[in-house]
């Protein structure tokens, strides 16, 4: 069943302990810790808990009953990154218009961790759920896991699973941009990006390699490094990159991590005497702070990630209203492509 029908009710204490054959004292003592409880029962009940997609109900001793927690649980990949800081912020405000409050967890691209803190905020009795997905299994974001609570994801799809979903354009900003540098005069141009299994990743390279598609050209395997998740790992690439015999004249960078990284390269081999000149153009898909006074000039496809986190919660709060439309609908952001304040693009 999907969103755009009745979700199912939770699983009951009484239910597990139906299907494990024990008694429902035993299904609260093996939840609470396993202890006086004999091993082969806590497994006959965590089989049964695993089953029935049970929650523990981790506000029961607080709230009165029907009472509502008035809590969202958003589950973000990446809390070091400030874009999801500012999306989180634009959740934030339309939460607190609606008198609710958030509680935010890091799932750091991890599916184990992200069907872990999901079922945290489903035994916390939240209200609804935003999620940046991490991109792996999905059966934990199913109706008959998350039983009432209503979902909407954010940023990223996934596939199969028929709820809200609020996007940015990645693969008209990602042409654009890789467009922007062709025009410029650039046909060496190396792409950093993150892994292909996020939903993101792929997006932006199908804008990439189809604005070289347009022109006759295909990315060239020594240019492209797809699978940078952190500024370490995207130094490491610019580095390797800038180390070739012929080195890109430009370099499209999929995500905010992936440019910061390359600038730390470029700015290391500056202190060592390099000329900023020597260095190939960049395009950076998402902004950063401090962008315009970088040592070189960025060319930034910028979108407002804390719009992207008012139009996820909004969708959310009419899915809880009454009079929200069945149907899960998907909305996608434009991207703005600005220019550098100085300097050129050109090879």
């Amino acid at each position: 069943m999907t969103q755009a029908g009745r979700r199912p009710r939770q699983p009951t204490v009484r239910e597990v302990a139906s299907l494990a054959g024990v008694s429902p004292m035993t299904v609260s003592r093996t939840l609470a810790g396993g202890a006086n409880v004999r091993p082969e029962l806590q497994e006959k009940v965590l089989a049964a808990v695993e089953e029935l997609g049970y929650h523990r109900n981790e506000n029961a001793r607080s709230l009165r009953p029907g009472q509502a927690t008035g809590l969202i649980g958003v589950a973000i990949t990446n809390l070091a990154n400030p874009y999801y800081g500012n999306l989180a912020l634009g959740i934030e405000e339309v939460a607190a218009a609606h008198g609710k409050r958030i509680i935010l967890g890091n799932t750091g691209e991890d599916p184990a961790r992200e069907r872990q803190l999901i079922d945290d905020f489903i035994g916390r009795q939240v209200e609804g759920l935003i999620l940046v997905p991490s991109g792996g299994a999905s059966d934990h974001l199913r109706p008959e896991r998350l039983g009432t609570t209503p979902l909407v994801l954010a940023s990223r799809r996934v596939y199969g699973l028929d709820v809200d979903t609020v996007l940015v354009d990645d693969v008209g900003g990602a042409y654009r941009g890789t467009a922007a540098l062709l025009d410029a005069g650039h046909v060496r141009i190396a792409y950093l990006g993150n892994a292909a299994s996020v939903f993101t990743g792929r997006r932006r390279y199908e804008g990439f390699e189809r604005a070289l598609a347009e022109r006759g050209l295909t990315p060239e395997a020594g240019l492209v490094h797809r699978g940078q998740q952190d500024v370490a790992s995207a130094r490491a690439a610019m580095r390797a990159l800038l180390d070739l015999d012929t080195p890109p004249t430009a370099v499209f960078c999929a995500n905010n991590r992936n440019t910061i990284g390359a600038l730390e390269e470029i700015g290391r081999r500056m202190r060592h005497g390099a000329d900023a000149a020597g260095f190939p153009a960049i395009v950076s898909f998402d902004d950063f702070e401090l962008s315009g006074l970088m040592p070189v000039p960025v060319t930034v496809l910028d979108h407002d990630a804390r719009q992207l986190g008012r139009e996820t919660a909004q969708l959310l709060f009419e899915r809880l209203a009454a009079d929200a439309p069945a149907a899960a609908r998907t909305l996608e952001l434009p991207v703005r492509l600005r220019p550098p304040d100085r300097g050129a693009m050109a090879p």
